[in-house]
């Protein structure tokens, strides 16, 4: 009986371990590595699952094209987005590091096409709400 009730005992503390484990934050969601690469698989592939969580609602994208600069808030390239959504883009992809501490961070996203080069330079902040994109400038090389 004394091993039934120990037994009981344990395998209650396990579900209740396992209950508070599963009720934490999702620091999985919230990371830099998640929200660089959830913002590629959108621009490069047209997987917009997530885009939205890891955009900050005051994010701004910028673009430098020729001498004409364009600024987008994040309604306007979620809208464009869904127009490309699940659309494969034929670019190889390649990111680096160019700033990084507890607190901002900026990647610089390269995709190359046949042609020219789209440099995206993406910031993101450590806001309260975890990681997320507060601005991206775009140049075309």
């Amino acid at each position: 009986m004394k091993t039934l009730r120990s037994f009981i005992i344990a395998c209650s503390l396990l579900v209740v371990c396992g209950a508070a484990k599963a009720a934490g934050t999702d620091e999985g969601n919230s990371s830099k590595n998640y929200v660089i690469n959830t913002y590629i698989d959108a621009m490069t592939r047209g997987r917009l699952s997530g885009l939205n969580d890891v955009l900050d609602p005051t994010v701004k994208f910028s673009m430098l094209r020729g001498k004409h600069m364009l600024s987008f808030s994040k309604k306007d390239m979620l809208d464009y987005l869904q127009t490309s959504k699940d659309v494969d883009q034929n670019c190889i992809t390649n990111t680096e590091i160019e700033q990084s501490d507890a607190n901002v961070s900026v990647v610089k996203v390269d995709m190359k096409f046949d042609g020219f080069v789209r440099s995206n330079y993406v910031t993101l902040a450590n806001t309260g709400a975890g990681w997320k994109i507060t601005n991206v400038y775009s140049v075309f090389k």
